[in-house]
C-alpha cells in the first residue's frame, strides 16, 4: 500500500472529497485506486474562519509499485510500512520460573498481556483493588471524604490513567510501532474504532473501566495470574541480582524477572528501594494549580463559528511560557468538558487530577497550570523531590480546611494578590469541594511569581484565559514522577540485574501510552533474558 500524508481538506468536505484528493494526488484515474483507508485525522485551526481537516491515508491502487517508483524521493508519498506487531520469543516448554510485574496500570497492563501472549503466564502483583472497586472507593472519598489509601485515584487496576480524560496519544518516538499494538488491543477490549484514526485519542473513564476488565481476562484465559491488595514490601537481592520479593502479608515469590511498574505515586516503593540500594536518582518535574473556564468559552477561543462541530468536539489547548525568573510555565493534562478530582493517596494531603469521560460534555475545560522544577530545588537525596510534594500537598490540605476540601481562588483575585470572598460565573467542578482563600502560599515564591506572569500570556493565545471568574484550585504535585530510577540498554536497573523498572514511577513516561509502550518493551526484554538464561 502506499501512505500518503498532509492532505488537506475543508472541515465540511462530502465523502467523495477524500477519493478525489487521492486521485489529483495519484494523478491516478477511479478505476486504478482500489481500496483505502484513513491512517490519521487531524485539523489545522490556527485560522479559526478556515479549519482545515488534515489526513494521512493508506492507498491500495492497481499500480503501487510503478506510483512508488514515480514518487521516489517524495517526502509525502511512500510505501506503507508494516504496523504488524511482531514477538520477540515464545515461553520454554518448561518454564522454571515465572516473571511478576509488579503494577497493573497501562505499564504493567500491557507488560503482562504481551508476557500471557508469548506463553510466559506472569503474575502480576497490583496493591490496589479490583477496578470496580477501587471505582467505589474513589468515589466514596470525593463525596464522603473516607480515603483508602490502598485503593484510590492512585492505587488499583487500571492505574492513574483510569481517572483522567484517558488520552491516548504521546510524542514519543515509536518506530516499531508500539501505539499501534496498544490501541488494538483497546479497540479489541472494547474501545472505539476511532480510536485507531483521530490524531488526539481520548476514551473517558467510564469506557477504561470495562475495558481492563476485559484486558484482565485476556491475561488470566492465557495463563497469567493477577492478585489484588497485593503490595510488595520487600524486594530479595542477592549478589547484585533479584531473586524474589515479599508481600504486605508475608508471602514471598521467587523470582529472577521482576517488571517493576508502579506508577509515580508508589513513596513506599520507592523508600523500599532506595533502603535496597537500588540505583535511582532525582528528577525534574512541575508543580501548580488547575485552572477551570466554562467549556464554551474555550470553543469559542479555539474554534470561532465552528465551535460545536461534531468533528472538532470540545476544544483543547497547550499552552507554554518562559518566566523572567528563568521558570518555565505550560498547561499539563488538559481535559477538555471535564472536572477537577481529588487525587491523593496519603492522608491529610490533597491533590488535585483532571478527568473526563468520552462524551467530554460537562460545563468547564480544566487543565493544570505548573512551574517546572528541578533537584535544585529540592537538594539532597533522590528522594527530596518526595518530600517537596509532600510538603506542598500538606499546606494544602491546611489551606482548604483540613477536611480534604481544597483550597481555591478566582483568577483575577490571584493576578491582583488578594483572597476570594465569593465564586462568579465559573463553578467549581472539585469533588469533595473547595475553601476560597488566597493561594499565594500555597506554592514557593518563584512558582507564584511565575503562574501570575505566564497566565496573562496565555490570555493573549487564548482569548479570555484570564478571566476574572475563572478558577484556580491546588495543588497540582503529580505531574511525572520525582525520581528516576536508572536502567541499561537491557532495561535492567544498573546495579540490580533482573530488575526492570518502567513506566511513570520509573521516570520513563508521561502518559497512559507512552506508559503502556514502556511495559512492551520491558515484556519483551524480560522475555528474553528467560531464554537467555535457559
Amino acid at each position: 500500500m502506499i501512505r500518503l500524508t498532509n492532505i488537506k481538506l475543508p472541515l465540511d468536505h462530502d465523502d467523495a472529497a477524500l477519493r478525489s484528493a487521492i486521485l489529483a494526488t495519484l494523478e491516478i484515474s477511479p478505476e486504478q485506486l482500489l481500496n483505502f483507508e484513513v491512517h490519521r485525522r487531524g485539523y489545522d485551526a490556527r485560522k479559526k474562519t478556515s479549519i482545515v481537516l488534515i489526513y494521512t491515508l493508506d492507498v491500495q491502487t492497481s499500480l503501487d509499485a510503478a506510483l512508488l517508483e514515480k514518487f521516489a524521493g517524495h517526502q509525502l508519498i511512500k510505501a506503507t510500512p508494516d504496523m504488524a506487531y511482531q514477538y520477540v520469543a515464545e515461553a520454554p516448554a518448561a518454564l522454571a520460573e515465572r516473571p511478576v510485574v509488579i503494577g497493573f496500570g497501562p505499564c504493567g497492563l500491557l507488560a503482562g498481556l504481551v508476557l500471557a501472549q508469548m506463553g510466559y503466564r506472569p503474575i502480576i502483583l497490583e496493591r490496589g483493588k479490583e477496578v470496580r472497586e477501587r471505582t467505589k472507593d474513589t468515589f466514596g472519598f470525593w463525596r464522603k471524604k473516607v480515603l483508602n489509601t490502598e485503593s484510590n485515584v492512585q492505587f488499583g487496576e487500571g492505574g492513574a490513567g483510569t481517572f483522567s480524560d484517558g488520552k491516548l496519544y504521546s510524542q514519543i518516538k515509536d518506530p516499531k510501532h508500539y501505539g499501534r499494538k496498544v490501541l488494538s488491543e483497546f479497540v479489541a477490549a472494547g474501545a472505539p474504532d476511532e480510536i485507531m484514526y483521530v490524531s488526539k485519542p481520548h476514551i473517558g473513564t467510564f469506557r477504561l473501566v470495562s475495558m481492563v476488565e476485559k484486558m484482565r481476562a485476556s491475561i488470566i484465559e492465557l495463563g497469567g495470574e493477577i492478585r489484588f491488595s497485593a503490595r510488595v514490601d520487600d524486594l530479595h537481592i542477592e549478589d547484585g541480582q533479584v531473586t524474589g520479593l515479599t508481600l504486605a502479608d508475608g508471602e514471598q515469590i521467587k523470582s529472577r524477572h521482576i517488571g517493576l511498574a508502579v506508577g509515580h505515586s508508589a513513596r513506599d516503593t520507592f523508600q523500599m528501594l532506595y533502603d535496597k540500594n537500588v540505583y535511582m536518582e532525582a528528577k525534574p518535574f512541575s508543580v501548580g494549580f488547575r485552572i477551570e473556564h466554562q467549556q464554551s468559552l474555550i470553543d469559542e477561543a479555539r474554534f470561532g463559528d465552528n465551535a460545536g462541530n461534531e468533528i472538532l468536539g470540545a476544544a483543547d489547548y497547550k499552552l507554554v511560557h518562559h518566566c523572567k525568573n528563568g521558570r518555565s510555565v505550560y498547561s499539563f493534562c488538559m481535559c477538555p468538558g471535564g472536572t477537577v478530582v481529588a487525587a491523593t493517596s496519603e492522608e491529610n494531603r490533597v491533590v488535585t487530577n483532571g478527568m473526563s469521560q468520552y462524551s467530554r460534555n460537562e460545563r468547564n475545560a480544566n487543565s493544570a497550570v505548573v512551574v517546572g522544577i528541578d533537584p535544585s530545588d529540592y537538594p539532597g537525596h533522590p528522594l527530596a523531590g518526595i518530600d517537596f510534594q509532600r510538603q506542598l500537598e500538606s499546606l494544602a490540605y491546611e489551606l482548604g480546611g483540613a477536611n480534604y476540601d481544597a483550597p481555591a481562588q478566582k483568577v483575577g483575585d490571584f493576578l491582583k494578590g488578594v483572597s476570594s470572598e465569593r465564586l462568579g460565573t465559573v463553578e467549581p467542578s472539585f469533588k469533595p469541594g473547595i475553601k476560597l482563600t488566597d493561594l499565594s502560599s500555597a506554592l514557593p515564591d518563584y512558582c507564584i511569581e511565575a503562574i501570575r506572569e505566564a497566565i496573562p500570556a496565555f490570555n493573549r493565545k487564548i482569548r479570555g484565559f484570564a478571566l476574572e471568574d475563572a478558577i484556580l484550585t491546588g495543588v497540582e504535585t503529580r505531574t511525572s514522577s520525582p525520581i528516576n530510577i536508572k536502567r541499561g540498554d537491557d532495561l535492567q536497573s544498573l546495579n540490580t540485574r533482573g530488575l526492570y523498572p518502567a513506566g511513570e514511577g520509573a521516570g520513563y513516561a508521561g502518559g497512559i501510552m507512552s506508559a503502556a509502550i514502556d511495559g512492551i518493551r520491558i515484556a519483551e526484554a524480560m522475555a528474553l533474558s528467560i531464554n537467555e538464561s535457559r
